[in-house]
Formats: C-alpha cells, sequence, structure tokens
C-alpha cells in the first residue's frame, strides 16, 4: 500500500482539532497559575512553556499551508500528542500544592477489599515467570499508542484527526482531574506511612508531604528481570507522585482497544494479550489501587462517547480529504 506522504490533501485552514483542544488546556491551566501563583515553585517558567508551546502550534499551522500533505499533518499532529510528556509531569506543580488525599483511597480500598490487593498481588506473586509479562505489559504502553497512532495514519488516515482528537482529549481530562485530585499511589504513599501502617489498616493523612518529598522505592517483582528494569528505569526518570485516579493507563488502553477494535479485528487482537498484562500491571507494580484502575476501566467508556461528541459537534466535516 503507497503511503503518498507528500500527497498534498485537501484540508480547510486553521487549527486541527487536537491543536486547539491543546490550547484550550493551555489556557485554563495558565489562568490557574495565575491564580496559585505565588504558592508554585515555577510560576514564571510554567507560563513561558505555555506561550511558547502556543507559538509553536500557530507556527507549525502557518508552515502547513506552505506544503498541507500527509507528512506535515501527521508533523503537527505528532507534536502536539508528545507534548503529553510534558504535560503530564506538569499536573504535579499543580497538585502537589493541596493536600494529599492517598489516606482517603487506601483506607476506601480497605474497606471495600479488607486489604490492600496492590501488595497482595505482587506478595503473592514474586516469581519472573509472573513479574516480567506484567512489566512487559506495563511497559508497552507507549508502543501501544504509537502502534494504533500509526495504523490509523496509514490504513485510515480519514479518521487520524479525530483519533489524535478523542486520545489528546481523554488525557487533558484525565490531568484536570490529577490536578485537582491529588492522589500518588501505593507505590509513593506506602513508603511515605511506612509497612507497619499498611499491614495493619491504618492510613495517616499526609498532607503535603509529597510537595517537599518525591522518592520512589523500587517496585515489587523480579528485580533481575529485562522489563522489570526497563520500568523501573523510566519510573526514576519520569514518574511523579501524582496522577494515581483514575488509572490514565488502564483508561487511555482501553480507549486504544476500542479504536482498535473499530479499525481493525486483527489490529485489536494483536493488542489485547498486552492490554490485559497491562491492565494487571497498574496494581501488581502498585503504581495504583486497584479501585483505581477500576474507575479507569469504567471511564475510558464514557470519555469515548463524550469525546466523540465533542469532535463531531466541533467538526461536522472531516479535516482530511
Amino acid at each position: 500500500m503507497a503511503l503518498d506522504l507528500f500527497k498534498k490533501v485537501e484540508t480547510r485552514k486553521g487549527l486541527f482539532a487536537v491543536e486547539k483542544i491543546t490550547l484550550i488546556y493551555n489556557l485554563l491551566t495558565s489562568i490557574l497559575i495565575l491564580f496559585l501563583f505565588q504558592e508554585m515553585d515555577h510560576s514564571v517558567q510554567m507560563l513561558i512553556d505555555r506561550a511558547m508551546i502556543a507559538g509553536m502550534t500557530f507556527l507549525l499551522m502557518y508552515l502547513y499551508r506552505l506544503a498541507p500533505c500527509k507528512f506535515s499533518a501527521f508533523v503537527r499532529i505528532a507534536i502536539q500528542m508528545s507534548l503529553l510528556s510534558y504535560w503530564y509531569p506538569d499536573t504535579f506543580e499543580f497538585n502537589r500544592i493541596f493536600p494529599n488525599l492517598d489516606h482517603v483511597f487506601a483506607s476506601a480500598e480497605q474497606w471495600l477489599f479488607n486489604g490492600q490487593p496492590a501488595v497482595w498481588f505482587c506478595l503473592r506473586f514474586p516469581q519472573m515467570w509472573v513479574s516480567e509479562p506484567f512489566n512487559m505489559g506495563y511497559f508497552f504502553y507507549y508502543p501501544m499508542i504509537l502502534i494504533v497512532v500509526l495504523w490509523y495514519f496509514i490504513y485510515r488516515f480519514q479518521y487520524f484527526e479525530k483519533l489524535s482528537f478523542v486520545l489528546v482529549t481523554s488525557f487533558f481530562i484525565y490531568y484536570l482531574i490529577y490536578i485537582f485530585v491529588p492522589v500518588a499511589g501505593p507505590q509513593f504513599y506506602f513508603p511515605a506511612i511506612g509497612d507497619d501502617n499498611v499491614a495493619q489498616g491504618v492510613f495517616p493523612s499526609i498532607g503535603d508531604y509529597f510537595n517537599h518529598n518525591q522518592e520512589l522505592l523500587p517496585g515489587p517483582g523480579y528485580d533481575h528481570g529485562f522489563f522489570y528494569n526497563l520500568v523501573e528505569g523510566s519510573q526514576q526518570i519520569g514518574e511523579r507522585p501524582t496522577a494515581a485516579f483514575p488509572s490514565s493507563h488502564v483508561g487511555i488502553s482501553t480507549l486504544l482497544m476500542i479504536m482498535a477494535w473499530r479499525g481493525s479485528r486483527r489490529l485489536f487482537a494483536c493488542l489485547f494479550p498486552f492490554y490485559i498484562l497491562l491492565c494487571c500491571a497498574t496494581v501488581y507494580i502498585q503504581a495504583h489501587y486497584l479501585i483505581d484502575s477500576i474507575v479507569g476501566f469504567i471511564s475510558a467508556f464514557g470519555l469515548y462517547v463524550v469525546v466523540t461528541w465533542m469532535f463531531k459537534r466541533w467538526f461536522a466535516q472531516p479535516m482530511f480529504k
């Protein structure tokens, strides 16, 4: 199948849907920075970053007019999607100043399950044959996004903008929740309160502890495994005590599976084993409470309906032809 990367495409002038939603999120968080200016550590730099992102977005729109083709369209959208790696840790700069809520979620977990599934799971199955597949599934999160995005770009280009809009908008909705619902997850909270408290089912409030403490202890599992070390290395570099509820790993991967199903049953079948491992791994490596993952799964279906409606409402005609 010929990709025709540089074939000229008919497109409406102006911003793509994914660029518009990025600018809206940019504006909303900029306003929030101004409200919290005195309490935040990097207010000026965060505002400068946002101005640069907005400027880059309009520059890319202008450059695209010089050569409107599939490749240049892909570059515009791919850049906006790549910025998610900036927007994710950015949520921590907000929620670190609010009182942490892990004690509420850990207590709810204790009440619902009479214990902590995140602790049971890894302690009962520390073996390599369990740890490595789960860590492989967890690490496969970003490759899964890449695979589905590229599949739509190659085989369903007419739906490529819709796909990108659904994914990026869903990420932003999760990020807004993370800003105002500061939950770090077991991998941060349990070390902060100590193993004895966890074993006894005592979950004290720790206030703004994570405003000044970001230590992430090594995860459970077979610590000599290849995928264990990949996940551990990536978390030590990019993880922050934020974004636990609901699990965006489960939510976004569920959205990807919905779109894979709608696009190609074969693609869905190929991704499904990794999806199951990923969902289980969120609890196994103690990145999330079980309720985080359950709500992540349920929320994905609601997000797909709402965000798809938003896209159709705002863009009755396809951007690409």
